[in-house]
């Protein structure tokens, strides 16, 4: 079948086409994350009338996308940039009506792309999800000093052996360059205890996701977009984030959480001087997450949460801009 040669799996298709269906003819979705465009293309087929626009960072899997999607002609446009970027360049336009990100990395990447993502394959150790970006994994395995990597690992991937790894590292680099994924990932192994070497998860995984999201700034886009994509938003728009681990979801639930107060001037301050007017409504009181069906189908869904708010007010509190 066509479809097989798109590796991504889209999480939770059925609850985010229901989230986010369209209530108008014409609206306009912006799927900040297409990947190779799995749920831009259940939007388009499921809605006739709605309208895509796709950004991704990465021009490769950009155009798997396009080749995709290509059927539905004018009704998709592609962007390729950050998503944080393209809302700070495209500040005052008319909104879109709907938003989604989905925070988890393509498999297309672990599987296709031949940059280090996966410590499954001896690839060359890059891990950028736009070959522009001047940062790469080579670049911080080998640069960083012993106690910044360190930190990173512990703060990112929350990696309790992040001292005996970081030190490991180090100590290899002095003898010859860290190229490959396979390189690393047995660095890690060979740094742990044997019970951490053989436990549920790979000792690497922790490792490389916080490496992968300090090369991307993942957690520092996100931040930026929340903020941007929202105020973007036309009223009574609605915004959907799909995370994929703490990190990211409390980021996310947090944002919501504060813009769904009616004010946030400290307690004791006499007066409001925020405006007073809540931005949003959280649609999504708990997280929504996969179904075990689609668990077994997709390990990998297993992590996923997704949150949903709705913009219910034109004004805009100084205090969140």
């Amino acid at each position: 079948m066509e479809e097989q040669k798109y590796v991504h799996y889209s999480i939770m298709k059925e609850e985010v086409c229901s989230y986010l269906a369209p209530d108008k003819p014409g609206q306009l979705l912006v799927d900040c994350t297409m990947g190779e465009g799995g749920h831009s293309l259940e939007f388009l087929t499921r809605f006739p009338d709605l309208q895509v626009l796709g950004i991704d960072a990465d021009p490769q899997i950009q155009e798997r996308a396009k080749e995709r999607l290509s059927s539905f002609a004018d009704r998709v446009q592609f962007v390729n940039t950050y998503f944080d970027q393209y809302f700070r360049d495209h500040q005052g336009e008319p909104g879109p009506d709907r938003i989604l990100m989905d925070l988890g990395i393509s498999m297309f990447h672990y599987e296709k792309s031949g940059r280090g993502f996966t410590f499954s394959k001896d690839e060359p150790l890059d891990m950028r999800l736009n070959p522009d970006n001047p940062l790469s994994a080579y670049i911080l395995v080998n640069d960083y000093e012993e106690n910044d990597l360190a930190n990173l690992l512990f703060e990112y991937g929350e990696e309790r052996y992040s001292r005996r790894i970081a030190r490991a590292i180090v100590r290899e680099r002095t003898l010859a360059p860290i190229e490959t994924a396979f390189q690393l990932a047995g660095i890690i192994s060979g740094s742990v205890p044997s019970a951490y070497r053989h436990g549920r998860i790979h000792p690497a995984t922790r490792s490389f996701q916080a490496i992968r999201i300090v090369v991307n700034d993942e957690l520092g886009r996100l931040r930026s977009v929340l903020r941007d994509a929202v105020k973007a938003l036309n009223p009574g728009g609605l915004i959907g984030v799909i995370t994929f681990h703490s990190l990211e979801d409390r980021i996310v639930k947090h944002f919501f959480k504060d813009l769904h107060r009616d004010c946030i001037c400290p307690p004791q301050q006499p007066r409001c001087s925020c405006g007073g007017a809540r931005v949003v409504d959280v649609l999504t009181r708990k997280p929504v997450v996969p179904g075990q069906a689609e668990i077994r189908e997709n390990p990998a869904s297993r992590s996923s949460k997704f949150r949903v708010a709705r913009r219910i007010s034109e004004f805009w509190r100084e205090a969140d801009a």
